[in-house]
């Protein structure tokens, strides 16, 4: 197995029993991030592609829209503060057998990073499943 240059990257799937249509529908608002990672995230305000989310622990941050893709319904952001030098994630859905496979990918400096970003991922991948199973 090759060893890891450069960046620290988390990527999550997880399986989703939500219709393809339903789910990008819901993905692919911005703004609706508290709504689909419910418990992790208690805010988020959106205004012309930025938006501010506040963790429940208290920790808050400014993310951007870099991209929404319709065709492979991927929606790519930045995290511009928050104590990072550099973060950039994507989320994406994909069609499966049962409902969609929910893909998150979050690539970020410092590397330390990881004991603070690996938590709320694992946490988020279960809140958006747990909120597009509701549809």
């Amino acid at each position: 197995m090759g060893r890891r240059t450069g960046m620290a990257t988390i990527q999550r799937e997880i399986e989703i029993n939500c219709s393809l249509d339903k789910a990008w529908v819901q993905l692919r608002d911005f703004g609706n991030a508290a709504a689909l990672f419910a418990g992790v995230l208690v805010d988020c305000r959106e205004a012309s592609g930025q938006r501010t989310v506040t963790f429940g622990n208290g920790y808050v941050v400014q993310e951007r829209l870099v991209s929404i893709d319709e065709e492979t319904c991927r929606l790519a952001y930045a995290v511009v503060d928050g104590g990072f030098t550099h973060h950039s994630a994507s989320m994406q859905l994909l069609p499966t057998a049962e409902g969609v496979r929910f893909v998150w990918i979050s690539d970020f400096l410092p590397d330390e990073a990881s004991q603070r970003v690996e938590p709320l991922v694992e946490a988020g991948c279960l809140a958006i499943k747990r909120f597009l199973q509701t549809l």
